[in-house]
C-alpha cells in the first residue's frame, strides 16, 4: 500500500506497523485500511497486539516502523490535527477516582471544546442511562456503570473515528444489546467510523462490518463475518475465534 496515494474512502490506513518492546515483538508488520462509515473488528486471544494496535493509532505508543494516517492525518507527524476528531473508548481506563461522572464529563469535554458542553452531558446522561448516579463519585461506580462511563466520555466531541477495547465489557446482555443498538444508531446518524477490540463474539456478528483476525501480533486472516466463518467451516464467529486462538497456543 503507497501511503503517498492515500484514498478519501479510507478513514484509518496502516501500512507495515509493528511495535517491539525490548526483544519482543508484540505487533508484527501489519497493514490493512478500515472504510469511512464502517465498523471493522480487531480480533484474537490476549496478548495478539490488539490493545498495542489501538494504542498506536492514538499516538499513544510510538511504533517501532511502519505508518499511520487517520481521516488523512500522519499521526507520527502531526496527530495532534486529528486528535480532536477521534475518540477511545476502553472500561479498563479509569478516571478521576474523587471527581464525580459529571465532573468527569466535564473536563474532557473542556478539553476537546465541545460547544454547548452541558446540553451534551444531558445528552449522553439520558441515552446512556447515566442519570441516576451522574452526580456520584466515579470510584463508588460497578464496573458496568464504569464502561457506559467511558463510552459517553468517548462521545462527548461526536467523533469522526471512535476506536473502543471491550466496549461492552461487565455490561449485563441487556445492557449490552442497548450499547450496540446505540452504537449503530450513532454511526447512522453521524456516518462516524467504529474500530474496536473485543472478545464478545455475539458483538462482533451484530456490529462488524470486516473483521481482522490477529494472531501473535500478525493479521493472519480477514473479511466479514459470514466469509470467515465460511473459510474455516463453522459455525459461528466464536468458533472461528476458538481455533485461531487454540492454533496460536499449540504453535
Amino acid at each position: 500500500m503507497d501511503m503517498r496515494t492515500r484514498s478519501g474512502r479510507h478513514a484509518i490506513q496502516v501500512s507495515n506497523l509493528s511495535k517491539r518492546f525490548d526483544d519482543t515483538t508484540v505487533v508484527d508488520d501489519i497493514s490493512f485500511e478500515v472504510e469511512h462509515g464502517r465498523t471493522y473488528a480487531l480480533l484474537g486471544a490476549n496478548g495478539a497486539g490488539k490493545t498495542t494496535t489501538l494504542a498506536m493509532l492514538l499516538g499513544l505508543l510510538i511504533p517501532s516502523a511502519g505508518h499511520i494516517y487517520v481521516l488523512g492525518v500522519d499521526m507520527l507527524r502531526d496527530r495532534y490535527r486529528a486528535l480532536p476528531r477521534i475518540n477511545y473508548a476502553s472500561p479498563y481506563v479509569d478516571l478521576p477516582q474523587r471527581l464525580t461522572v459529571r465532573q468527569n464529563l466535564k473536563i474532557y469535554g473542556r478539553l476537546y471544546g465541545v460547544p454547548q458542553l452541558k446540553r451534551r452531558i444531558e445528552e449522553l446522561a439520558a441515552e446512556l442511562d447515566l442519570e441516576s448516579f451522574i452526580d456520584r463519585a466515579y470510584r463508588n461506580m460497578s464496573s458496568g456503570q464504569k464502561t457506559r462511563v467511558a463510552l459517553a466520555k468517548a462521545l462527548l466531541n461526536r467523533p469522526e473515528v471512535l476506536l473502543m477495547d471491550e466496549p461492552t465489557a461487565s455490561l449485563d446482555p441487556d445492557t449490552a444489546d442497548r450499547i450496540r443498538a446505540y452504537l449503530k444508531d450513532y454511526q447512522h446518524a453521524t456516518g462516524a467510523t467504529l474500530l474496536l477490540a473485543s472478545h464478545n463474539m455475539l458483538e462482533v456478528e451484530r456490529l462488524c462490518d470486516q473483521v481482522l483476525m490477529m494472531r501473535a501480533g500478525r493479521i493472519v486472516n480477514r473479511g466479514t463475518p459470514q466469509e470467515l466463518v465460511a473459510h474455516y467451516g463453522r459455525h459461528s464467529m466464536e468458533e472461528v475465534f476458538l481455533d485461531v486462538a487454540r492454533h496460536e497456543a499449540l504453535t
